[in-house]
């Protein structure tokens, strides 16, 4: 296919819509295959429209029938201005789904009226910094029916189960499914996959979603972009698109000559992203969607040179080892010592070896056994725990929330024989509510910075020379005081939300 117009003008490739039969769509890997044969891949982002006999849930949704708690929802405070912003994901407490419907549905958080989709895009673009949305993302389980075996999203039977079958690994969200529930405005900012791999994003129900797609070709252009428009951003992590905080509006795309596609994915639509395509997007209001990532051989040399985030300690970071040593065993002896040169993908002009295995750290979540007396079932899953001895794990391995080793890159270099070791508790700050009402009087009066801050500022008034006594312009207090958050503290006291 050639990317060249008549005019001697690159083309810029187009996101492609297939619509299988269910003989076609019966074979994952296969119907893949054939969707980058047509070039699909080329643009980063591809939808399908299922066939009709293919039903991943028999027994439909109603939200009242899925019995289903979200632990996290996000809070999505967006800054900037003029099509560059920052985004931040603020923590709220947990709700039940039908909660989180009825948010999604009131007046504050609702759809506003539009005359078609792109009105509705011009109108998420113009408000995108006000009532900051919710978005229930990440939330770990299936909407799809265990028997589901024909494009099951939970078990899609890729090379990337390998990271399970070899090292008996599970990674949240990346070879097992995530959910994700949106509402009117919630966002996704710009990234590639963990590791720049594949992914599937199933819309179960709901208002649809907009995406915006950039051809991986043009990739590294929207890095330097970005870079230049966020230094500070760029200066501490070189990877802080990882950090899926930035939106870039279209209008400042077309400015910087970034070519790219958007797309509206309606309910029963599924999106693919291909590797190193960089994508985001917005919510037209309450939905549903189902997600996971998947690879293939074409991958594996995008993740042996895909950019690592080393700022933060969630990031993904999945051993290559299994995929070199299967899939590229002629190349494996010299990628181990640093000297598999050869070119990214997207880069072809641009030859330099792909990063050795490193010697990691290794934190994870503990699991409770019954050995484990000393650890309270509450707590159990949050702590950070360090190297002992005794079980091995493969190298360079990392994983997401929830998984059973996790690794964190280093500089030095390892064999692949090198082994990781059981885990110990270390000392953790928890933040904690206190529910006894003697306990909140008594904290409270403890952490009341602002008295303090009133009695400091009166001995220094009293102490400054002058012949005549002042007014206190002051009399709200120092500072207001809202309870509801505390820094460089050891407790937090929450007010329920009104």
């Amino acid at each position: 296919m050639s990317n060249i117009s008549e005019d001697g003008r690159q083309k810029i490739p187009r996101i492609i819509t297939f619509r299988p039969s269910y003989e076609e769509f019966k074979d994952f890997s296969g119907f893949v295959d054939y969707m980058e044969s047509r070039g699909a891949h080329l643009a980063g982002l591809a939808k399908i429209i299922p066939p009709p006999e293919w039903v991943p849930r028999k027994s439909g949704y109603e939200i009242d029938q899925i019995n289903m708690t979200i632990p996290a929802p996000i809070c999505q405070i967006v800054s900037g201005k003029q099509g560059e912003y920052q985004q931040i994901n603020v923590t709220r407490r947990s709700m039940t789904l039908r909660q989180f419907k009825e948010l999604a549905e009131s007046e504050r958080h609702q759809t506003p009226k539009h005359f078609d989709y792109d009105d509705l895009e011009r109108k998420y673009w113009k408000n995108v910094t006000y009532i900051s949305p919710l978005y229930a993302a990440d939330v770990k389980g299936s909407l799809s029916d265990p028997d589901l075996e024909v494009w099951n999203i939970d078990r899609l039977d890729t090379i990337l189960d390998y990271v399970n079958k070899d090292y008996g690994i599970e990674i949240d969200g990346v070879n097992t499914a995530y959910l994700y529930f949106g509402m009117w405005k919630s966002s996704f900012a710009w990234h590639t996959e963990d590791m720049d791999l594949y992914s599937i994003n199933y819309l179960h129900f709901g208002e649809p979603k907009t995406w915006y797609a950039i051809p991986p070709a043009y990739g590294r252009r929207l890095e330097k972009l970005v870079d230049r428009i966020f230094p500070e951003s760029y200066h501490n992590c070189g990877a802080h698109l990882r950090h899926k905080m930035t939106l870039v509006s279209p209008q400042v795309l077309k400015q910087n000559k970034i070519p790219f596609n958007r797309i509206t994915q309606e309910c029963n639509e599924i999106m693919i992203t291909f590797p190193y395509g960089y994508h985001a997007g917005f919510n037209h209001g309450f939905n549903g969607a189902e997600s996971t990532n998947f690879a293939s051989k074409r991958w594996i040399e995008y993740g042996k040179r895909a950019s690592i985030c080393r700022c933060r300690k969630d990031m993904v970071k999945i051993s290559m080892e299994t995929f070199v040593k299967r899939f590229q065993p002629e190349r494996y002896e010299n990628w181990l010592r640093g000297v598999d040169y050869g070119s990214h993908p997207e880069e072809p002009n641009k030859i330099c070896p792909a990063p050795p295995p490193t010697l990691n750290k290794y934190t994870s979540p503990k699991r409770k056994s019954s050995n484990d007396s000393e650890t309270p079932p509450e707590s159990a899953g949050n702590n950070k725990l360090t190297p002992s001895n005794n079980v091995s794990c493969p190298t360079n391995c990392l994983q997401k929330r929830g998984c059973s080793v996790a690794m964190r890159d280093e500089q030095s270099e390892v064999p692949p024989s090198i082994t990781c070791t059981t885990f110990k508790k270390i000392p953790r700050v928890v933040l904690h509510k206190i529910d006894r009402p003697n306990a909140v009087a008594a904290a409270a009066k403890h952490m009341d910075f602002n008295s303090t801050a009133v009695v400091k500022l009166k001995r220094v008034w009293q102490d400054l020379p002058s012949p005549t006594t002042g007014n206190n312009l002051l009399t709200n207090g120092i500072i207001k005081n809202t309870k509801r958050m505390r820094f460089q503290t050891k407790t937090i006291l929450l007010d329920e939300d009104e």
